[in-house]
């Protein structure tokens, strides 16, 4: 049943998806019970996760629409091939739902309505953690939002690494497409600073954000020593070309002071 949110919409969701383990499949039927236009890409995964996108019942979902890689290209990769499929068919908006049962499915309908309100913003959820976050995560994610919103500027971004957001998607792939960067692990990085240089302000979302068990089918991909180093090249380059590189500092427009906001904004009024 679609909710009032969702309807007349254009948007949909992008569900990046490798190596996700059996909790793929409830999150792409979890998510299809909106009634939204849904984007997996299978990026090269070998674990047999994706094997019944593969069913009749899938294959002639009028909903859904599968990408795969051969071969893993990294999550920001993916998350772009699902974007510019979405874009091609006219849609304007992304939900980025990530695969692996952490996000809240119901949460969608309120992010999508936030975002018809606010169609020049992107919206970003903002992780509400419970007792299973892992320590040493919730931590280090407070060094990298530092760093993220002393590189996005005015734009305050709650936190930087988390999955699930709205982007739109016409400034959201021209960002992208200026870079080599933000095709693996950096991607969320990224793209919310390189959005706040092309003046799309932040929403930011609170929700709750889990980390199933992995004998409840959780699965991580984070290595700590790859990706780290990963995220601390990727915070140098971001400082490099928002404080040092003349090229960049004058092709950037800065969202004026104040732009970004942390909770929705009220309902209007019924």
């Amino acid at each position: 049943m679609q909710t009032q949110a969702t309807t007349n919409s254009k948007h949909c969701v992008v569900i990046p998806s490798y190596n996700s383990g059996r909790l793929l499949q409830s999150t792409v039927k979890s998510v299809l019970s909106l009634g939204l236009r849904v984007f997996v890409v299978t990026d090269g995964s070998t674990d047999g996760s994706d094997t019944f996108l593969e069913s009749p019942a899938c294959q002639s979902h009028p909903l859904l629409h599968v990408i795969r890689f051969a071969k893993n290209r990294g999550k920001g990769a993916a998350a772009m091939a699902g974007m510019q499929a979405a874009f091609e068919q006219e849609f304007t908006h992304a939900v980025l739902f990530d695969s692996d049962g952490q996000h809240t499915v119901s949460d969608i309908a309120e992010m999508i309505r936030i975002s018809n309100d606010n169609p020049d913003r992107m919206v970003l959820g903002e992780p509400i953690f419970g007792d299973d976050a892992p320590l040493e995560r919730v931590y280090a994610r407070r060094i990298a939002n530092w760093f993220t919103n002393l590189a996005a500027r005015h734009t305050f971004i709650a936190d930087s690494l988390f999955g699930f957001r709205v982007y739109p998607i016409r400034p959201a792939l021209e960002c992208l497409r200026e870079t080599a960067r933000g095709r693996a692990f950096d991607f969320e990085t990224q793209i919310a600073v390189r959005l706040a240089w092309h003046g799309v302000s932040a929403i930011n979302f609170p929700t709750p954000v889990t980390y199933p068990a992995q004998r409840n089918g959780g699965v991580s991909h984070f290595h700590y020593v790859r990706d780290n180093l990963l995220l601390i090249r990727s915070h140098a380059g971001l400082l490099f070309e928002a404080f040092v590189s003349p090229r960049t500092l004058r092709g950037l427009r800065w969202p004026a002071a104040g732009a970004a906001s942390r909770q929705p904004p009220p309902c209007p009024a019924q």
